[in-house]
């Protein structure tokens, strides 16, 4: 139903994320398949998958820096990479992104710096994500001599330097000891809390139980949306590594088969869409790949 003018959708009344469509091919590669979704405000949501499936390229279509082949991404309301979204996404990429031959303090000065604030402003914001993510203790450390889990802490401080309406972050505690994991999660769920809206990729499916959605994908496509009680309910499973591998198995048959009919009938092969697939005014439903309910 068409929305009138008097109905519309405020601004802030949008989810986060809106994808439709998306599709990413490389070469004579598929990397995205027709993949829609969308992100709630105010929480988070985890990209889960095995390696190789496709989150990075997911990620990187989000924050505006990965062409796309067909599809639209929306962000708070404006194209995915627009302008506008310079200072209200934030981005922490599984490779380092900061300088490990200055400290922690010269890392995030520099990148506030180069976000363009000056003076006590800068200073003021340093402050902020130091006492953020528990660097304090090593503010004056080269960050080459921090541990794993303090380096992606430095990380992530440089992306919460312009308090980021939107915190897209790709693997941040993959090869952490729990310990370190736990923490990590802890200033996810608080930054949630005060409503920044963050979308954590990872491959471990224990993350699962930390997310407020869950987005499920495989070999580029996009399995199921939907928070961990309705995907549990929806597959009769325990856990959500159990349920992500029947949807796995659901797909992988529903695939065959569409190759055996496309086959027989020598038409080209066309896979099950989404079932119940979200819109952009209804965030919070659920949604399933068609073929993972046979």
């Amino acid at each position: 139903m068409q929305q009138t003018e008097t109905s519309a959708a405020l601004p802030g009344e949008l989810p986060a994320v809106a994808a439709y469509g998306l599709r990413v091919v490389r070469g004579r590669h598929t990397v995205l398949q027709d993949i829609s979704f969308t992100v709630p405000r105010g929480c988070i949501v985890g990209l889960l998958g095995p390696s190789g499936c496709g989150k990075t390229t997911l990620l990187r279509s989000v924050v505006g820096v990965q062409q796309t082949t067909a599809g639209h991404v929306q962000v708070l309301g404006h194209a995915a990479g627009a302008p506008q979204l310079r200072t209200r996404v934030g981005y922490v990429t599984q490779a380092p992104s900061v300088y490990a031959d200055l400290t922690v303090l010269e890392n995030l000065r520099y990148f506030a710096a180069a976000l363009g604030m000056r003076g006590w402003q800068r200073e003021d914001a340093v402050v902020r994500v130091v006492k953020d993510v528990d660097l304090a203790s090593y503010a004056d450390k080269l960050v080459a001599r921090l541990s794993g889990g303090q380096y992606s802490r430095v990380s992530l401080a440089v992306a919460l330097l312009n308090k980021p309406d939107l915190l897209v972050m790709d693997e941040p505690t993959v090869g952490l000891d729990p310990m370190v994991r736990r923490e990590l999660w802890l200033v996810f769920q608080r930054l949630a809390e005060e409503g920044t809206t963050l979308l954590v990729s990872s491959h471990v499916m224990d993350e699962a139980d930390r997310c407020d959605r869950l987005l499920l994908m495989r070999a580029g496509r996009l399995l199921a949306g939907a928070d961990r009680e309705a995907l549990l309910e929806h597959t009769g499973c325990d856990d959500v590594e159990e349920a992500f591998m029947h949807l796995v198995q659901a797909a992988s048959d529903a695939e065959e088969r569409a190759r055996r009919r496309a086959a027989e009938q020598s038409l080209p092969l066309a896979l099950p869409g989404l079932l119940d697939q979200a819109g952009a005014p209804e965030a919070e439903r659920a949604y399933f790949a068609a073929d993972t309910v046979r």
